[in-house]
C-alpha cells in the first residue's frame, strides 16, 4: 500500500512540475514570437480546412442537384472552346488533304500531257494533223 502512495505522490509532483515548467517557458519566450505564431495559425486556419469539412464541402452538391449558373457557364465555355479547337483541327486536316490531292492531280496531268505529246511527235508523218482520230487506217 505504501508503494501506491509513493507512486501517486511522485506522479502528482511530476504533473505539478511540468505545469510550472510550461508556464515558465511560455513566459520566457518573447511576446512578438508568440503573436507571430498565433497569426500564422490563424492564417492557416483560414486557408486550410479540416478534412471532414472539405469532404462535406465537396459532397454538398450531389449528382442530381442543380448546378449553379456559374458552373453551367464555365462548362459551356469549355465545350465551345473544345468544339472550336476540334473544328480548326479538322479544317486544317481537310485543307492539307485537298492541297495534297490537287498536287497529285497536277502531277498526273503533267505526266499524261508529256506522254501524249511524245506519242504525237513519234507518230506524226507530216501529212495529217497529229491527232489519232484523223488518221485513216486501211
Amino acid at each position: 500500500m505504501a508503494w501506491r502512495q509513493l507512486l501517486l505522490a511522485s506522479c502528482l509532483s511530476a504533473a505539478v512540475l511540468l505545469t510550472m515548467l510550461q508556464e515558465g517557458t511560455s513566459a520566457s519566450v518573447g511576446s512578438q514570437q508568440e503573436a507571430g505564431q498565433d497569426t500564422q495559425e490563424d492564417v492557416e486556419q483560414k486557408i486550410f480546412m479540416q478534412e471532414s469539412d472539405a469532404s462535406n464541402f465537396l459532397k454538398r452538391r450531389g449528382k442530381r442537384s442543380p448546378k449553379s449558373q456559374d458552373e453551367v457557364n464555365v462548362e459551356n465555355r469549355q465545350k465551345l472552346r473544345a468544339d472550336e479547337l476540334r473544328r480548326e483541327h479538322y479544317e486544317e486536316q481537310r485543307n492539307e488533304f485537298e492541297n495534297f490531292v490537287e498536287e497529285q492531280n497536277d502531277e498526273q496531268e503533267e505526266r499524261s500531257r508529256e506522254a501524249i505529246e511524245q506519242w504525237r511527235q513519234w507518230h506524226y508523218d507530216g501529212l495529217y494533223p497529229s491527232y489519232l482520230y484523223n488518221r485513216h487506217h486501211i
